[in-house]
């Protein structure tokens, strides 16, 4: 018996949408790659096809959805091999924050766009000497009249230059607390003092932009703060579990992918008059890895029931966070040395999906720091 039951919709949206990506996507992902950001009109095609905010309820222009439709697009994605239209930040990470703490004038303003693809989001937490540690931050949002004002910068932010909306963590400069201090706040592009910086160059996800913002005196009334004062820190605290758990499941299902590539390379592939997969060594390999893999799907359909519950699974995606991200890692790396020197040359997907796993250990908290968040709640 399967942990997940999809339904006969839920099977027939993935086929729609396995369809759209080879069909609309994956032909123009080496131009994406080489101009090194995707176009706004391909995320507008998602938005048509209703790929994006499938959680969004219908009065906001959504379809209100179960997470498992999240799922299959965060799978069907991955298995494309291409990072760079990063649906599962946009829809299943950002736009909750909207749903979950912004005002009704907020998501009747936002998540129609949201949903649609006119409006692509971004989040800024990270800072050049805050990353990890988001007590650290120093931008800062003081209050002014009817307003607050910012001040700071950010940086390594994902969608930076194709945003419409960005969700800006931010402390007050009059709190001495530094985790009751901060607050998140919607700030639209085009708002005075709000500035993209130079989209940054990564060793993978070439077709993500990824930049540094700059606000210099931005004024935003104060309806654009989400929630109570004070409270940013803790909002950021529980949408983690989601956020991690998104991520899992991107990866385990790019390690399916890299798997099933590189079966059949060895299988089609002859070396010393026999196929490759015909070699003991081999054989081992590949069995090893799909036993991990089995494991990690098996660990994150779990998890995906259990959140679907409601259940506090906060210990649980921690560990799948890092556990599952280093075994995708570790996949990526043999399934590149079982395809040998054509491996290392862009022309297989094996070497993109090889150089754009490895940032996996490092976002939504690095994987060191998903490893003290465990030892914590253990006591330890």
């Amino acid at each position: 018996m399967d942990i997940l039951n999809y339904t006969d919709e839920h099977k027939m949206f993935r086929d729609t949408l396995r369809k759209f990506v080879a069909n609309e996507l994956i032909p123009h992902v080496e131009e994406w790659e080489e101009a090194g950001i995707v176009p706004k009109s391909a995320w507008q095609k998602m938005g048509q096809q209703g790929f994006l905010g499938t959680s969004v309820p219908v009065e906001y222009g959504g379809p209100g959805a179960d997470f498992l439709y999240s799922v299959i697009v965060n799978e069907e994605m991955a298995r494309a091999n291409f990072w760079g239209l990063t649906a599962a930040l946009h829809s299943d990470i950002i736009v909750p924050y909207i749903l979950s703490y912004g005002s009704e004038e907020h998501k009747q303003k936002y998540l129609p766009g949201c949903v649609s693809g006119d409006c692509i989001t971004a989040v800024a937490m990270t800072e050049p000497n805050a990353g990890s540690d988001l007590a650290a931050m120093k931008m800062t949002a003081a209050e002014s009249g009817d307003s607050f004002v910012l001040n700071g910068q950010k940086t390594f932010i994902s969608n930076g230059i194709n945003c419409d909306l960005c969700v800006v963590a931010a402390k007050d400069p009059a709190e001495s607390n530094p985790h009751k201090a901060v607050d998140l706040f919607l700030v639209e592009t085009g708002t005075p003092g709000f500035e993209k910086g130079r989209q940054l160059k990564k060793a993978g996800w070439h077709s993500q932009d990824t930049s540094e913002l700059y606000f210099t005196d931005c004024r935003i009334p104060k309806s654009n703060r989400l929630g109570d004062k004070g409270t940013g820190f803790l909002k950021l605290m529980q949408k983690l579990q989601q956020e991690r758990l998104v991520l899992s499941i991107g990866a385990v299902a790019a390690a399916e992918f890299m798997l099933e590539f590189t079966i059949k390379y060895c299988q089609e592939r002859p070396v010393f008059g026999k196929p490759i997969s015909k070699f003991q060594h081999s054989q081992f390999e590949i069995v090893e890895m799909a036993t991990e893999i089995k494991i990690g799907r098996t660990f994150v359909d779990k998890l995906v029931a259990d959140h679907m519950e409601g259940r506090q699974i906060i210990i649980e995606t921690s560990m799948a966070k890092y556990w599952i991200s280093d075994m995708a890692n570790r996949v990526a790396d043999r399934c590149l040395q079982l395809h040998g020197g054509y491996g290392y040359c862009d022309e297989y997907p094996i070497s993109r999906a090889w150089r754009d796993l490895r940032v996996t250990r490092i976002f939504a908290g690095t994987n060191e720091i998903m490893k003290t968040i465990i030892a914590r709640f253990m006591g330890l």
